[in-house]
């Protein structure tokens, strides 16, 4: 890996060829995961399949593969960049998800319909790139803060103290005898429902004061002072004109001027009165602000980026046209791959923290490609895009075990959402198969939309059910096959109502 750029902010970070710890660490995670573990995690979640399981899976692999080559050959290994094919519901964005997730890798979701040709109008493809550095930045930040969040807690319960029970005025040792005889120093008491009381007492002044803020301190872990009110400094927001000052689609320089401008204000603070449960949360916001070194995240950001990043570019197929049959300028399809191809290549793109080379990012397109093939994309593109699979579209045997296998079965959704109002719902296997059934059925008769359409089935069926909890007298609910088709007879035999509602 080549040294990074630097930020706007003029702080440059170096990256080295060796990993740092943190990002070992994430490749750490990787060795335990073999192709065979890889599927077997994507199983539980996603049924059927398996071609294209086996072929993330190995893609995976060869991340960690790739870190453990020689030298002189680590650079030369090129991801193998993959295009799903199928219809729409049959797991494409799934797969990705649950495989940056997994793996614990800098990872977003892309519409490549979104994109423009440089020049015009629009989001241009680097634009996804900075929204992976973006996400790379918040997950390592995220990281950051778990590590310090006992310090962090520490240093706000002191903090809330100390705006609970103000140290008493250093009077004697900061004014003269004349001004301090008879004058008491100020004690607080502390009674055992919270409340604070002054009492006169120069000579047990700090013991009396350090014992009441022990006790402050025990109620406060027990969560009995988080009604009470206290008066902290909070920074007010930015004016709204630096977000006018960036539209959507604006070159990045335009950004990092109006970032630059935000950091030469200065920063205004007001005093507001909130509840201790609120001013923990704002406290707690400054103190990871302060123990958190936002270079060291950045520069571990780009790193992870560079050497683990994924991109999912959905809907690929929107911006493929057959050969020839385009005239004049067309911005939103070849114009689009052309500037997409030098990315997917290899190439290095200005964010706001520094340069990234895109070299080792893996790419993962996807589309249905009904009107359009794979080899409508310009060669060049294709190219890069060396492993093709193709996803089976769903059966109703396949809906059955999407419905009861994987550990987010829609299912097991429903019953969460009934129970949560105090009812039991029951999901007998001829009621699941009777829904199977009908989602087939409707995706045979209108658009396949493949598993989406049990969401629609599903919505459908238990509309009543949901409308009419909390309800005493309903304990429990069955869904079998009598009670799904009367539910669903007369939206069936309409073949308007079946159009507009399944």
């Amino acid at each position: 890996m080549t040294a990074a750029g630097s930020s706007t902010a003029g702080s440059s970070y170096i990256v080295t060829h060796m990993p740092s710890p943190r990002t070992e660490q994430a490749l750490a995670r990787l060795a335990d995961l073999t192709p065979r573990q890889i599927v077997a995690e994507l199983d539980r979640y996603i049924v059927g399949q398996s071609e294209a399981k086996k072929s993330v899976a190995i893609a995976l692999r060869n991340r960690w593969r790739r870190q453990r080559a020689p030298d002189g050959i680590r650079e030369e290994i090129s991801p193998n960049n993959i295009v799903l094919i199928g219809p729409t519901g049959v797991g494409k964005t799934e797969i990705a998800r649950r495989l940056a997730k997994l793996s614990g890798a800098p990872f977003i979701k892309v519409e490549a319909s979104k994109f423009t040709e440089v020049g015009y109008v629009g989001r241009d493809v680097e634009s996804m790139v900075r929204d992976l550095v973006e996400s790379a930045i918040d997950m390592v930040r995220t990281e950051r803060e778990s590590e310090i969040d006992d310090l962090a807690q520490e240093r706000v319960d002191e903090r809330l103290l100390d705006l609970l029970l103000p140290i008493p005025d250093a009077k004697p040792a900061e004014a003269t005898p004349a001004q301090t005889q008879g004058t008491p120093s100020s004690v607080f008491i502390v009674s055992p429902t919270g409340d604070v009381k002054r009492e006169a007492d120069a000579e047990a002044a700090r013991e009396r004061h350090q014992r009441t803020r022990d006790k402050l301190r025990q109620l406060l872990r027990d969560g009995q002072l988080e009604q009470r009110e206290v008066e902290i400094e909070v920074a007010q927001p930015v004016p709204a004109m630096f977000d006018v000052m960036t539209p959507q689609g604006a070159p990045e320089g335009m950004g990092n001027i109006a970032d630059m401008l935000k950091d030469m204000l200065p920063r205004r603070t007001r005093k507001r009165v909130v509840k201790v449960s609120e001013a923990r949360r704002v406290l707690l916001e400054q103190e990871f602000e302060k123990l958190v070194d936002h270079e060291e995240v950045t520069a571990d950001a780009l790193e992870r980026v560079e050497k683990l990043g994924i991109i999912f570019l959905d809907e690929i197929d929107k911006i493929a046209n057959a050969r020839g049959e385009s005239s004049g300028p067309d911005v939103s399809r070849e114009g689009v791959q052309r500037d997409l191809l030098p990315i997917v290549e290899g190439s290095n793109v200005q964010t706001k923290y520094g340069m990234v080379k895109t070299d080792h990012v893996l790419f993962i397109a996807a589309g249905a490609f009904h009107v359009s093939k794979p080899s409508d994309l310009i060669p060049e593109l294709q190219g890069r895009f060396p492993i093709r699979v193709e996803l089976k579209p769903l059966s109703e045997a396949d809906f059955v075990r999407i419905m009861t296998e994987p550990e987010n079965a829609l299912t097991k959704q429903y019953t969460a959402l009934v129970e949560a109002e105090g009812a039991r719902m029951v999901f007998t296997p001829d009621g699941v198969a009777e829904v199977a059934r009908l989602a087939a059925l409707a995706n045979q008769r209108m658009e396949n939309i493949g598993a989406r359409r049990l969401h629609t089935v599903m919505t459908t069926l238990l509309e009543d059910v949901l409308y009419t909890l909390p309800d005493k007298s309903l304990v429990q609910v069955e869904v079998n096959a009598a009670m799904v088709q009367d539910r669903l007879r007369a939206i069936l035999d309409d073949e308007d109502l079946r159009k507009y509602i399944l």
